[in-house]
């Protein structure tokens, strides 16, 4: 019997592990044995791996080797981050983890730090051509009021952001058409949109850095895909729907060449390697997430394994092309809710 390839997968707490583990375990070609880590040891994410185990928060500089001192105890050959929050701890590493033989899917430190800073990715847009909000940086009250008014409020909405941030987290809408009662008494306990008087207020000397920005109106759309050295090996677009508590519960595979030539473009500019997801609103960039997301599956196309074949250097172009063939459109992904229980009894 083969020997199963063990496959460590960071941050198995979070909203895609189910799917992603399953999709690495049917892989359809060989045995897989799965080690996760999270920084919480009760999540459901644990029960669908092989074995577990706790690690220190992705910011923290104890993460990467310990992530390492566990793959090389586990015998992993690959290690895939699915959070944000761990990839450079991780892209520090990955002489280390080249060393000891560990496929790590991350990009470099550099690329890294460019794409989850939502200001250079706008800022490369701009260098490149390619469409993105109109936007200013801007610290504290004072300058996120002036940032607001340059980009035409209170005639038009805008929006503003951390620099640095995850998962919609410290997105907001300023508007100075905002219905309190509406939001009040009609709305799901979602951040409503702010007037700029009140943000600027809240803000004050806040040093935090924030990105103001054009809002863009339109259908939301993402690329999903492996890339190397800066040139995808693999990918399509879907849409990106039914938002609930920040996160997307409905996606759809789309036929958009001009989506796949933007990310072409990016993921040149990044430089980036594995797994990647590019965030757009209409025609306009919002952002790149150099790591995997939510993927939509097909029985002859998992993404995940076949990026898994690429970092081990067993998925050739050719193989890769091929996959890029079987991508079909109109494919739907709905995420649900369910739950798992433990315990005595």
């Amino acid at each position: 019997m083969t020997e199963p390839l063990t496959i460590l997968v960071t941050a198995v707490g979070s909203p895609g592990s189910a799917a992603l583990l399953r999709a690495l375990r049917d892989n359809g070609e060989r045995p897989v044995r799965l080690v996760g880590t999270d920084l919480r040891d009760e999540n459901a994410g644990r029960f669908l791996c092989d074995a577990f185990a706790t690690v220190p928060a992705g910011t923290d500089p104890a993460f990467g080797p310990a992530i390492l001192a566990l793959a090389e105890r586990e015998g992993a050959r690959v290690v895939l981050p699915q959070a944000s929050f761990d990839l450079a701890g991780l892209a520090a590493m990955r002489d280390d983890f080249a060393a000891a033989g560990i496929a790590l899917i991350c990009s470099s430190p550099e690329a890294v730090a460019a794409a989850d800073s939502k200001h250079a990715t706008l800022a490369l847009c701009e260098r490149l051509g390619v469409r993105a909000p109109a936007f200013r940086l801007a610290r504290g009250g004072a300058e996120v009021a002036a940032a607001a008014r340059a980009l035409g409020y209170p005639d038009r909405d805008v929006c503003m952001k951390p620099v640095v941030s995850a998962g919609s987290r410290g997105f907001h809408v300023i508007s100075a058409d905002v219905d309190e009662r509406r939001w009040l008494l009609h709305e799901r306990p979602v951040a409503p949109p702010r007037r700029l008087e009140d943000v600027e207020r809240i803000l004050a000397d806040d040093p935090t850095e924030l990105l103001v920005m054009e809002l863009v109106q339109g259908l939301e759309r993402t690329v999903d895909g492996y890339a190397e050295d800066g040139r995808i090996v693999l990918g399509h677009p879907k849409t990106r729907e039914a938002m609930r508590a920040g996160l997307a519960m409905r996606f759809e595979t789309l036929d958009a060449p001009e989506l796949m030539a933007v990310a072409e473009t990016l993921v040149g500019g990044f430089g980036l390697d594995g797994f990647f997801n590019l965030q757009l609103i209409g025609d306009a960039v919002l952002e790149m997430n150099p790591r995997i997301s939510t993927i939509v599956y097909q029985d002859d196309l998992d993404l995940p394994w076949l990026g898994v074949r690429r970092a081990l250097g067993e998925l050739t172009d050719a193989e890769a092309a091929a996959a890029q063939g079987r991508v079909r459109p109109g494919r739907v992904a709905l995420r649900y809710f369910d739950q798992l229980e433990y315990g005595p009894g």
